[in-house]
């Protein structure tokens, strides 16, 4: 299969997702437009986490990046590699949050050796097979696993940190990216607009906040008032009907009142002053900044933890959640890694 076939299906598979999202079907793929619609209705009950609108946001995105243009530019540079399999286990936080890994590893010519998640078990097979339908070279190079991985060459996993390091134990023989827990922080400068805050409540909420790309922790200026963040978030106010995000802010309330902790409450979301940086869901922590050098320090001590930064001068307001085709967790080069194989 040419690197020019590879490409195709790709892009067969993002016309499919736009043509699916702008109400454009082809009467002949009216059964698989069908069948999506019932996975996304139905996922949530494999992992209560994924409810429709951000199922469909997470798809909508991949879509965004499997363009002709893009797909070209990105593996403008692929060299012709010896076929190798990599293993691939993948997280479940998100919908399809894996997608990336495997594009890469497709792209490269190589065979790609999933490992699923228990909590993200039925989007990636369909749009494997939906891939396979409009290229159908690509069967023999997408395994599933079960259990044990079996052979492989490379191996791509993402966990958290205390996984990462078993990880590591049980594969450092093999070439290897082994992901460790990262999350996501904002900027504010006292001058956001409404507007602003509304758009940074999608990099707040969306997934719940599960993600290394959603933002856990607010820099702010000292004396910051979070009114008009309250205010400009209400549309968000869904994410507490939601039984897990339910619990996890129930139960940390609970705990904040019983230990007499200070924090902000709208009903839906704590906001909490601390120096540490993973918030757990249901709380949004904050922390002042006195200067642009104490913040710069900050942000540079904590690079290897922090996915995004978004701000007026760093990623816009509401895009943390939209990477595009370049943007690699861990900011590892992925493409890179598989070609220097």
């Amino acid at each position: 299969m040419t690197l020019k076939q590879r490409v195709s299906g790709f892009v067969e598979v993002g016309l499919f997702i736009n043509r699916h999202y702008r109400q454009e079907q082809k009467p002949a793929e009216m059964y698989l437009h069908q069948g999506l619609e019932k996975l996304v209705e139905t996922v949530n009950t494999y992992n209560g986490w994924f409810i429709p609108n951000f199922v469909n946001d997470a798809i909508f995105n991949i879509g965004g990046f499997l363009k002709e243009g893009e797909l070209l530019a990105f593996t403008n540079e692929l060299k012709q590699t010896n076929q190798k399999t990599i293993a691939i286990v993948c997280a479940g936080n998100i919908p399809m949050v894996c997608f990336h890994d495997v594009l890469c590893v497709l792209l490269t010519g190589n065979k790609a050796l999933i490992k699923l998640s228990s909590d993200d078990a039925v989007l990636l097979p369909f749009f494997l097979k939906l891939l396979c339908h409009y290229e159908p070279s690509f069967e023999s190079n997408i395994l599933f696993a079960d259990g044990k991985l079996g052979q492989f060459d490379a191996i791509i996993a993402t966990g958290s940190n205390n996984t990462a390091s078993h990880l590591h134990y049980y594969f450092s023989k093999y070439p290897h990216i082994i992901r460790k827990s990262r999350t996501s922080v904002a900027v504010l400068t006292g001058n956001e607009t409404s507007h602003d805050l509304k758009n940074l409540g999608k990099d707040v909420f969306q997934y719940f906040g599960l993600g290394c790309r959603s933002v856990s922790k607010l820099l702010v200026p000292p004396n910051y008032s979070f009114n008009l963040f309250f205010e400009s978030i209400l549309d968000f106010g869904f994410v507490v009907n939601n039984n897990k995000y339910g619990n996890n802010y129930d139960y940390h309330r609970a705990i904040y009142l019983l230990e007499s902790m200070p924090f902000l409450d709208n009903n839906f979301l704590m906001i909490k002053e601390s120096p540490d940086l993973y918030s757990p869901v249901g709380v949004l922590y904050y922390q002042p900044y006195h200067s642009p050098q104490e913040l710069d320090n900050y942000l540079t001590q904590h690079k290897n933890q922090i996915q995004c930064v978004v701000g007026k001068h760093y990623i816009p307001f509401g895009y943390s959640q939209e990477p595009v085709i370049s943007d690699f967790a861990d900011n590892v080069n992925t493409l890179e890694f598989l070609v220097n194989l």
